[in-house]
């Protein structure tokens, strides 16, 4: 390797959820014209102070418009675009360890065909409530009550491709619950293969339903072929923090813990940061999706950006001379627009570390595997069957 290459020991891998910059190309296909989840939120609170991760470079980024440039950035940045056919979660976390997903998870906006309820319903012994589209929280005040009485497990869908089942945790024991999302993960095969299946408990009286944190993903198992299981293979230590264990499964994880927030997982990583491992650290902060992006709420978004950017200063204080740190996002969810989907758009990359020389413009790149395959190449992993490394760009 070029000697003036910057040593890792190790990646400190943030995942943005959702915070897309801009239609790709092909946004059209997707519905998504004129979408740009970072410039609109940007426009819509009337500018955010973001001054940390403007000084890594990230309104230096190509096609980012709206953001203020730094002079001399201190980070490396480019947009990447995504080449699997998709704009979800499961589909962009793959693609930026290796896997290329070329058709894309089903989805089911008219809810789940009948042969697909009759063969779960069948299977639990019980009736369903829904079969629909719906947001997480609307379903409950729509369907809590009922639930309550008949005891049918609440069973909806999103744009995302998940078949989601809510329960009440007193009414349907969490042990039940996530027996009924491994009935439903077993059903849901061939062209019916979602990518989640999601326990989605909640408390409460009509009115005042609250979800609780013992929700539980059961994600398709990804190929084997990726850098998380390279890097397991290898001995690196591969932390995932967040739902990133949910989302691949738990293959190629050494190390796992969830989070309650974005401030919880951010605060998690810092301390993970601290203590000393030689590998990945891989979070995915899901509150931009989540609660803002699929909720339409561009105002609490911009004050999440902002939240994330204070704590930038502490962890990259954290850092070893030898880490990496990479910010990045796994898709578009513009919450200025009319719906609630994911949108198809580029996504931001900055690279940031203590040995880094100077910032660098890597322009537009046309996968999220770059980050994968600059990850196996610092490694000595083997290479990922798409991507592009940019490891040499990374200068000290």
């Amino acid at each position: 390797m070029d000697k003036d290459v910057i040593d890792v020991n190790r990646v400190i891998w943030i995942v943005l959820d959702s915070v897309g910059m801009g239609a790709m190309p092909d946004a059209h296909l997707y519905g998504d014209v004129d979408t740009n989840t970072l410039g609109h939120v940007y426009n819509m609170n009337k500018g955010l102070s973001l001054p940390n991760l403007t000084k890594l470079g990230l309104g230096n980024i190509e096609g980012m418009q709206e953001l203020d440039k730094a002079d001399q950035p201190i980070g490396t940045y480019a947009r990447l675009g995504e080449l699997s056919k998709g704009k979800d979660t499961t589909t962009g976390h793959w693609e930026m360890v290796g896997i290329h997903t070329e058709v894309p998870f089903p989805t089911y906006p008219n809810g789940f065909p009948k042969e697909i309820m009759d063969a779960f319903e069948a299977a639990i012994g019980t009736k369903t409530l829904g079969n629909c589209t719906a947001s997480g929280t609307a379903i409950l005040d729509e369907l809590g009550e009922e639930h309550m009485k008949t005891g049918y497990p609440i069973v909806y869908t999103s744009a995302d491709s998940v078949f989601q089942i809510a329960a009440h945790e007193e009414i349907i024991p969490l042990e039940k619950l996530y027996e009924m999302c491994e009935i439903a993960r077993n059903l849901l095969k061939g062209e019916h293969e979602v990518s989640r299946v999601i326990a989605r408990p909640f408390l409460g009286t009509p009115g005042n339903f609250t979800r609780t944190p013992n929700r539980h993903d059961y994600a398709v198992t990804p190929p084997a072929d990726n850098l998380l299981v390279y890097a397991k293979e290898k001995g690196l230590d591969v932390i995932a923090v967040g739902k990133i264990e949910d989302i691949f499964a738990g293959q190629g994880v050494t190390y796992a813990t969830h989070t309650k927030s974005n401030e919880d997982g951010i605060k998690q990583t810092i301390d993970l940061i601290k203590k000393d491992s030689h590998g990945l650290i891989f979070t995915n902060l899901v509150d931009f999706d989540m609660k803002w992006g699929h909720r339409n709420d561009w105002e609490n978004y911009g004050k999440g950006l902002e939240e994330f950017d204070r704590y930038l200063p502490e962890i990259m204080a954290a850092m070893k001379e030898d880490d990496l740190l990479i910010i990045t996002a796994d898709h578009g969810c513009d919450p200025t627009t009319p719906g609630t989907d994911h949108t198809r758009e580029y996504v931001p990359l900055l690279a940031y570390s203590k040995q880094l020389k100077e910032g660098r413009d890597l322009g537009t790149r046309n996968s999220f595997a770059d980050i994968g395959q600059t990850v196996c190449e610092i490694f000595g992993l083997q290479p990922l069957k798409i991507g592009e490394s940019f490891y040499s760009q990374l200068s000290k």
